[in-house]
């Protein structure tokens, strides 16, 4: 059966003196406003701050723990000792030094309080703090998977076992590979390096295969003449076919990894 929920709705309220010790537990708070006001010790656990105006206030040791804060501007808020378990951002202005000072400490809240800032900062068109965001979702995402197989810690032991521990152990190889190839879709230097394998390896196979693998001048000559052999502007007729195929499929891949990686930089724009 359905029950009521219990929350109350406080529109248009301001804040003008310094909270402390209070609890605001399961509010809706509606154009709520603040300016320059210190919150300490304060429980805000499962509110919700819609179109909320808190400029340049501080809060010290405060409980966020499921809140949501939508179309709000919190420009200049300072977040010190902060809880902010499962709250999520939408729309709304926070300065990105909140992902230094209130993440959560498990990887799994961690990545997904990131991943709520990142999504909130690419709202925004905020393209500097959502690279922020990103570099910390993907770091908490390779620590959680890494713990999911691995870590001996009661919580991932009794969540992860059997079967779902083999599949988070295949997820996080995957993690790995993608992030050494591209960085996950971040990282456009990881992805020249990853070309330049390629050509390094076409060196050799065209060398030991189809040169002189004692000379140092087939090496040199073949590593000149890889750039073309990978982009299909040479290929040589004592290649099989079933090599070109390969090439080929790889620089599809590299490709689609490096338009990737422009279409999303230019969308956080």
């Amino acid at each position: 059966m359905l029950k009521d929920s219990g929350r109350e709705r406080l529109s248009d309220k301001k804040f003008d003196s310094p909270v402390r010790d209070e609890r605001f537990i399961n509010k809706l708070f509606e154009r709520l406003v603040a300016l320059k006001v210190e919150f300490k010790s304060v429980d805000f656990r499962y509110c919700i701050f819609d179109a909320a105006y808190l400029r340049n206030c501080s809060f010290e040791e405060c409980d966020f723990t499921g809140c949501r804060f939508i179309n709000s501007n919190l420009a200049g808020c300072s977040f010190n000792g902060c809880t902010f378990d499962y709250t999520s951002f939408d729309k709304t202005n926070v300065d990105s030094d909140i992902l230094d000072v209130g993440c959560p400490g498990p990887e799994n809240l961690k990545l997904k309080f990131a991943r709520s800032l990142r999504m909130n900062y690419q709202q925004l068109g905020d393209a500097k703090s959502a690279n922020k965001a990103i570099s910390i979702e993907l770091q908490a995402t390779e620590d959680h998977l890494h713990k999911a197989w691995r870590s001996k810690e009661s919580y991932y032991r009794k969540k992860y076992k059997g079967l779902k521990r083999v599949k988070t152990f295949v997820e996080w190889l995957e993690f790995k590979l993608l992030d050494l190839i591209w960085g996950n879709g971040e990282s456009s230097w990881k992805l020249c390096r990853a070309v330049l394998a390629v050509l390094l390896l076409i060196t050799g196979i065209h060398t030991i295969g189809f040169g002189d693998p004692s000379l140092v001048k087939s090496y040199v000559d073949a590593f000149l003449i890889s750039p073309q052999i990978f982009l299909g502007v040479l290929e040589l007729p004592a290649y099989p076919k079933s090599y070109l195929t390969v090439i080929f499929l790889i620089r599809l891949i590299m490709f689609g990894f490096f338009m990737s990686i422009i279409i999303k930089r230019f969308n956080r724009r």
